[in-house]
């Protein structure tokens, strides 16, 4: 006869599924999740620089986590390809290759542009959008060269935001990390950056009017441009360095 236990693949009276022996582990992920959410945005932010050893003692104590749940939250990043795993050395941040830059700006511009393509009518909410483009001539002003790098991710989950779809700013805060890790090695920031200040300002101010049709073409334009410029500017200095 087959048996009702939990062991015996049967489920306990009241208990739905046999999950409560699970009960721990969701514990666990969730906390794991808002840690991995925590370094996945220092990564974005260049606190953590592509190569560098993450120290599971120093982060763990830092934010007050066993180490089981770090662990879970670097597998987590590891499968987000922000972190790499070497085996007896420990877990660092990755480092891209080239086609991965090249991969990157080919999902960029297929999302943003699908945005774009799937706006409704105007008016369409641009206070967020405004704000990360102000933040980044800002940071120009101050000749903040980081800032303006960090408004400018800023500026595309905020373009990205209006579809109004968690999952396609889940994937795209993940695709932004990812490669901000390309920026962080760039020898000329100012030359990277600055160009694009415009250009976002271009694409709000078409948005604003409610030219839908012109804020996707500016929009292609400047991803195509970033690209080709970014993947230059990488390709040299990781061949520089190797």
């Amino acid at each position: 006869m087959q048996g009702t236990g939990a062991a015996d693949g049967g489920v306990r009276p009241g208990d739905p599924g046999g999950l409560a022996d699970d009960r721990a582990l969701l514990s666990r992920t969730s906390t794991a999740e808002r840690v991995a959410d925590i370094l996945r945005t220092r990564i974005a932010e260049g606190y953590f620089q592509p190569g560098e050893r993450l120290s599971e003692e120093g982060i763990g104590k830092a934010l007050g986590v066993s180490r089981n749940t770090l662990r879970e939250s670097f597998r987590l990043l590891t499968h987000e390809r922000l972190l790499v795993h070497e085996l007896n050395r420990g877990v660092f941040v990755r480092m891209l290759a080239v086609q991965d830059v090249v991969d990157i700006y080919r999902t960029r511009r297929l999302v943003e542009c699908a945005v774009m393509q799937g706006l409704g009518d105007p008016p369409y909410p641009l206070d967020p959008l405004d704000l990360a483009v102000s933040d980044g001539e800002r940071s120009a002003r101050e000749h903040d060269w980081t800032g303006v790098s960090t408004a400018n991710i800023h500026f595309h989950r905020e373009l990205v935001a209006l579809a109004g779809s968690a999952r396609t700013d889940e994937l795209m805060r993940g695709v932004l990390a990812e490669l901000r890790l390309a920026f962080h090695i760039v020898d000329d920031p100012r030359r990277l950056y600055q160009p694009y200040l415009v250009r976002n300002r271009a694409i709000l101010e078409a948005l604003r009017a409610g030219d839908r049709t012109g804020a996707e073409r500016l929009l292609a334009e400047y991803l195509d441009d970033s690209r080709a410029q970014v993947v230059e500017t990488y390709a040299r200095l990781v061949t520089e360095e190797s």
